[in-house]
């Protein structure tokens, strides 16, 4: 695993172990203003922002983190420049090939969600390749979001679930919010715990939108680029110090605690 600096050390012993988020996803944004402040081509932005996803899988790989979900490149992304999208592709190409030995060797599984059949077909290619090697790891699933919307999420969703009533299969009464998450892309991982978002931006923009309904959401102004594993590990901290209630009262929440420790 990776080297700590003292900072991150000094953070890291104070993780609890016990309470580490099982699914985190990040909202990886502040590449092209990262690479603007330094008079450098968007793509140079890009191409520093892979570095840091390799620095923060890593990182959840070792604090334990049963999956993680990068919004790697969202539906609306499409309609950037071409020559853009292009660079983007080769990129996401070339971590696919370069991360391959790295996920095998920390029994990482790669998994990728959205509309996927956008994707050029030299990139599917690559990348279901690495899904098919990575498919018996299981320590910890670093999920893709590619060619991904939240709203179309639950629009197939909604689709499969309808096309299953029309074929018998279920029926209206036995429709429920777990029935429904069944259809969703993350029907294979845990609940989603903590939400990330780097550059400052106070948005979801179009990102998990149901799965996020619970989870902690923690903002940063730290473009991602810049992002290192002290930032996660503060992160991880202040979740750590939240009472999550889902609806209920803390008083309910503590008793609740009793009974099971008791």
């Amino acid at each position: 695993m990776g080297n700590f600096t003292v900072e991150e050390e000094k953070l890291l012993k104070k993780i609890d172990p016990a309470k580490i988020p099982s699914h985190i996803a990040i909202i990886m944004d502040g590449n092209g203003r990262w690479a603007r402040q330094r008079n450098l081509s968007r793509i140079n932005g890009h191409r520093k922002a892979t570095e840091t996803v390799r620095n923060v899988v890593m990182a959840c790989r070792e604090l334990n983190v049963d999956a993680l979900t990068l919004y790697t490149f969202s539906i609306e992304n499409w309609k950037r420049p071409k020559s853009e999208v292009k660079a983007l592709m080769s990129l996401l190409k070339r971590f696919l090939l370069e991360e391959l030995e790295e996920m095998e060797q920390n029994n990482i599984r790669l998994k990728a969600m959205g509309h996927i059949h956008l994707l050029p077909k030299d990139v599917r290619v690559i990348l279901d390749d690495v899904i098919y090697k990575t498919c018996n790891n299981d320590a910890m699933v670093l999920n893709l979001a590619l060619s991904y919307g939240s709203r179309m999420e639950i629009i197939d969703a909604a689709k499969k679930m309808a096309q299953e009533y029309k074929n018998g299969k279920i029926r209206l009464e036995d429709i429920g919010e777990e029935e429904f998450e069944q259809y969703l892309y993350t029907s294979d991982l845990p609940p989603l715990d903590l939400m990330i978002r780097t550059s400052g931006e106070l948005r979801i923009s179009n990102f998990l939108l149901w799965q996020m309904a619970y989870a902690e959401i923690w903002f940063t102004p730290v473009l991602w680029p810049d992002f290192q594993k002290k930032h996660l590990y503060e992160a991880i901290l202040d979740y750590q110090k939240r009472e999550r209630r889902f609806g209920l009262t803390a008083d309910q929440i503590q008793k609740r605690q009793k009974s099971v420790s008791g």
